[in-house]
């Protein structure tokens, strides 16, 4: 096939209107049909391929303001978010001081109440101690008079009855006291 191809090459560089030939006809007629063709191009294809290409560069354009925005705005959320933090931290913080104190208050009011209560049962008991020893003293003291009473009943029988006796009796512990 290449062979016939360079066959009917050389055939036809004997001949007028070859491709390496140069024809002013054929000039003529290209450059006219070049430049209609650019005509064309231009009235129909090129307008819509510069609007294509303005478009897509506005586009280009608009997508990296939107980025360069959308970054500032992710810079603001993000140094907010970083104010918020400290904040919550810092409130975090005076709330556990706030509690320390709190429970610091709270153990002192604790121990306060449980010394006065200590204190009310020391006082009551101590009374409670007391009203018994003073029972126990008045108990021992009847005791003691019945005891003196029967001893010295026994010893006077005929001299004394048992009321002055009580009396005697009472009389001299009154003195004791």
């Amino acid at each position: 096939m290449l062979k016939l191809a360079f066959i009917a090459f050389l055939r036809s560089e004997g001949e007028s209107g070859g491709l390496l030939n140069v024809v002013p006809g054929l000039i003529f007629w290209t450059v006219i049909t070049f430049i209609l063709l650019l005509l064309i191009l231009k009235k129909i294809a090129w307008k819509p391929i510069l609007n294509s290409l303005h478009e897509r560069e506005k586009f280009i354009i608009d997508s990296l303001e939107k980025a360069s925005n959308a970054q500032k705005e992710a810079e603001k959320l993000l140094e907010e978010n970083n104010s918020n933090l400290a904040k919550a931290e810092e409130e975090a913080q005076k709330i556990i001081a706030q509690g320390r104190e709190y429970s610091e208050k709270l153990k002192q009011q604790i121990l306060h109440e449980s010394k006065v209560e200590s204190m009310k049962m020391i006082q009551q008991a101590k009374l409670e101690i007391e009203r018994k020893n003073q029972e126990s003293f008045v108990k021992l003291k009847e005791q003691v008079a019945e005891l003196a009473i029967g001893a010295a009943e026994k010893i006077l029988k005929e001299n004394l009855d048992k009321e002055k006796q009580k009396e005697l009796v009472d009389k001299y512990l009154k003195e004791l006291n």
